[in-house]
């Protein structure tokens, strides 16, 4: 099979699309406590501009060379994983961050419950990708689909929908023009419920319900 990252990694930096970070601070709520993942990194030109934001960064990737890029950048840890099958414990990173990156994955909503799954309680996932209801990216997509690239390009509902599945909530922000970004806030909010039992007496349970802060 064709490795295309691994061949381009020396110069994806200079051809890849101009990063909103503005955009990316914003909704990743930068500056921060804690560890950022930074999943389908690749070279690190995303996580390498946040650095200073957050105590620690991982970026974790498949190929190695677009890993040796990011190494070149400095203070970043990288990780070479698929992220269907994430090398971390419950709850590792209070931000996650996928930029461009969802649709090369190879099961985008086994990808999404391990993203999920590594999230702290009361951090936050962003995730950025191409709108493939523009015209434009439909034929970005198809040039990557000639290329044997194995690109899989969902709507933003597609997207959420996999969210939920997985018992949380998310948001949508959209620049109206080539991408878009969904947000998930994995907040735990407890509610005391009362409820009888057998004996038709009353004993008291928690609720867990995952809702999203964000707006």
């Amino acid at each position: 099979m064709l490795h295309h990252f691994d061949i381009i990694a020396p110069f994806y930096d200079r051809v890849i699309h101009k990063l909103d970070l503005k955009r990316l601070i914003n909704l990743l709520k930068l500056p921060t406590r804690g560890r950022m993942l930074d999943a389908g990194g690749g070279t690190g030109r995303v996580s390498s501009r946040l650095r200073t934001m957050i105590d620690e960064v991982v970026v974790c990737d498949l190929s190695l060379p677009m890993l040796k890029q990011a190494k070149h950048k400095g203070r970043l840890w990288t990780v070479q994983s698929h992220t269907e099958q994430l090398p971390f414990p419950n709850e590792s990173f209070e931000r996650i961050v996928v930029v461009d990156a969802l649709h090369h994955f190879y099961d985008q909503q086994l990808s999404i419950q391990e993203l999920l799954r590594v999230l702290k309680t009361g951090g936050r996932l962003v995730i950025e990708e191409p709108n493939i209801d523009k015209f434009i990216i439909k034929w970005v997509a198809l040039a990557e689909k000639l290329f044997l690239m194995r690109s899989h390009f969902f709507s933003s509902d597609e997207i959420v929908a996999m969210i939920k599945e997985q018992g949380f909530n998310a948001c949508v922000e959209s620049d109206d023009r080539f991408f878009f970004w969904v947000v998930v806030e994995k907040n735990k909010v407890i509610t005391q419920v009362l409820a009888p039992n057998h004996r038709g007496n009353r004993r008291l349970y928690r609720r867990y319900q995952n809702v999203c802060d964000y707006i």
